[in-house]
């Protein structure tokens, strides 16, 4: 999975078309998506839901994009398999006691107290995540747990983006910072420098929130994936490879509670 993953409002989402190919007797399918930004790049990406997606330049003919897949094939094909693994051992959340959930990279243990006269409030003390709610429901844990892990973000952000900037010393300013929960997309930075980051990303180690929040800062710089931005990447963060792996791996876990949608 590659950072970024997008999911653009439905009135601004560019049309795409699928590729096919066959790799070790199994057919993938691949969308080409046809952005309105000029793509200098090809760029590969397999998200954690299995979907594979491709972006090109738009004088890229279809057929030289499936010769490019195709010497890909091994890599898009071993991506695959590791996120089909990871997605058969993860179950959807119940929102009770004993669950698992992170947060900062850590698991936390989930304990649930219904307490009809008390404030409903998260507190996460000695390693467990307490959920005090009036009515004991998936529903009622479930949207105390997501108000209470944005509000969370919007600190750690705030703070590792005031630490990140120290090493970007090609952006003036402190950009504008959104948040928004996203299923497939970890940050965007739109093309007036507007940083946009999920607040589920919390839910990782802070070397990760590092990467993303790096990751963006260089888009400033060099909005598509050239050579000049994996350059900017590898000067701030050298060791941005293990980190991304790293993250790629806790993306079915840290993402499994959100419903489904149509995304990139």
């Amino acid at each position: 999975m590659n950072v970024p993953i997008r999911l653009p409002e439905a009135h601004l989402r560019p049309a795409k078309h699928c590729l096919r190919f066959h790799y070790a007797n199994e057919l993938i399918v691949v969308e080409r998506a046809l952005k309105p930004r000029q793509v200098k790049r090809l760029l590969i990406k397999v998200d954690p839901d299995c979907r594979v997606s491709v972006q090109a330049p738009a004088s890229a003919s279809d057929e030289d994009i499936l010769q490019a897949l195709k010497h890909r094939g091994r890599w898009i094909y071993e991506q695959l398999r590791q996120f089909r693994a990871q997605l058969m051992h993860v179950t959807p959340r119940q929102y009770i006691s004993g669950e698992s959930h992170y947060y900062l990279g850590k698991q936390h243990l989930l304990k649930v107290i219904e307490a009809p006269g008390d404030v409903p409030q998260v507190r996460m003390l000695r390693g467990k995540l307490e959920v005090n709610v009036r009515q004991k429901t998936a529903e009622n844990v479930r949207d105390l747990l997501r108000a209470w892990y944005r509000t969370r973000a919007r600190d750690v952000f705030d703070r590792r983006l005031e630490a990140m900037l120290e090493q970007t010393l090609w952006v003036s300013g402190e950009p504008t910072v959104r948040i928004q929960a996203m299923q497939t997309q970890w940050g965007s930075c739109s093309p007036n420098g507007r940083i946009t980051l999920n607040p589920h990303l919390v839910k990782t180690p802070r070397e990760c929130i590092d990467y993303v929040i790096l990751h963006e800062l260089c888009h400033i710089a060099e909005h598509n994936h050239s050579e000049r931005f994996y350059r900017l990447l590898t000067q701030v963060m050298p060791n941005w490879e293990k980190v991304k792996a790293r993250l790629d791996g806790m993306a079915a876990l840290v993402l499994s509670d959100l419903p489904k949608l149509d995304h990139h």
